[in-house]
């Protein structure tokens, strides 16, 4: 499995087409990879042509950030590799300083991945989580002076408001600020929320869009169909009814093209409207290679329309009712359905 290079949104960097997430290196949250087994998967990842490296300050207590800064430099690819991490989470308790979007929290959560990571600078650094505590021209702004300060290449924006998403791509656009270049959120085909405004938003501002939880969390390999344990609780919505029906029928799907169900989830996502790249995670390098087969496959467009119908979700309003025969016709006439909506809406109208 080769994997192909593209460019990175606008900011011009060449990434792989699949992001490595390491939420996995080191085993402190009761699961995940040790050391050893968090150096099979980076050489792993490296081997099929993967330079695009997904860690945050809080994973793992830290280790996340430790291991693959380590082995950054055990295979000396620093100059190869694009490392991106994030602020946001607390890494302590009672300290009411430390988590949040503001930007004491911003400057000091940065020293400490860059400490962590052993780096003078990351390439690509996200606002983790939006908290609704500041105003999107302070984020913005604060953000800016990082870029200016040599620590940080990029900057990106995860789990947000698409409202606030846009806000801020105006405000870096107006005031000549360093401008997001990617957007991170979970998408997936148990989870498919973004397609209502965070994609077609993206799409505007020409930013890829970097889905996490593209396996509903290991959820589509199809092992608690067999009774087996894992990370993800009873009662999430990865194991809910509809999650369990949905599973079903990509293991179906899956078996009838001889792959692994989670190849085939990965697929799926691939074939998404606007510019998704996947962040996959492992906990072990054969998984990694059982998931990556995924971006081999020629899913037949039946197969994908089945899955579609599987996993469809309602726009609600107002792209339901501006999608809708009523409201065209009143716009267009007679004519109405020879005007085109937005690919971007994976649905038909």
């Amino acid at each position: 499995m080769e994997l192909a290079s593209i460019l990175l949104g606008k900011s011009g960097m060449r990434v792989s087409n699949v992001c490595l997430g390491t939420m996995t290196f080191g085993t402190e949250w009761g699961y995940g990879a040790d050391a050893q087994e968090s150096r099979r998967l980076f050489e792993s990842f490296l081997n099929m042509g993967g330079n695009f490296f997904d860690t945050a300050n809080r994973y793992t207590e830290g280790s996340s950030e430790r291991i693959l800064g380590e082995l950054i430099r055990e295979f000396s690819v620093r100059d190869q590799v694009v490392v991106a991490t994030k602020y946001s989470l607390r890494t302590l308790d009672g300290k009411p300083n430390d988590g949040g979007n503001h930007r004491k929290n911003m400057v000091q959560s940065l020293d400490a991945s860059l400490k962590r990571l052993g780096m003078d600078y990351v390439d690509l650094f996200y606002l983790h989580a939006w908290d609704f505590s500041i105003e999107p021209e302070e984020l913005m702004y604060n953000l800016n002076l990082l870029v200016q300060s040599g620590k940080v290449l990029h900057i990106a924006l995860s789990d947000l408001p698409a409202w606030v998403f846009s806000a801020c791509m105006s405000i870096a656009r107006e005031r000549h600020y360093a401008q997001p270049v990617a957007l991170q959120g979970e998408y997936s085909l148990l989870t498919r929320d973004m397609e209502r405004d965070m994609i077609p938003a993206a799409a505007h501002f020409g930013v890829p869009v970097l889905a996490w939880g593209t396996l509903a969390g290991g959820a589509f390999s199809g092992k608690y169909l067999k009774g087996e344990q894992g990370r993800v609780p009873e009662n999430s919505i990865r194991r809910s009814e509809r999650a369990i029906k949905l599973t079903q029928k990509v293991v179906e799907l899956a078996a009838n093209l001889g792959v692994e169900p989670i190849g085939l989830a990965l697929a799926w996502t691939l074939h998404a409207p606007g510019n998704i790249i996947p962040i996959v995670g492992a906990r072990s390098a054969k998984q990694l290679e059982q998931t990556m087969q995924g971006m081999a496959l020629n899913v037949p467009m039946e197969m994908l329309a089945e899955l579609d119908a599987a996993s469809a979700i309602s726009y609600g309003f107002p792209h339901d009712f501006l999608r809708g025969d009523l409201i065209r016709q009143l716009q267009f006439g007679h004519q109405h359905h020879q005007h085109i909506i937005p690919a971007l809406y994976r649905q038909n109208p």
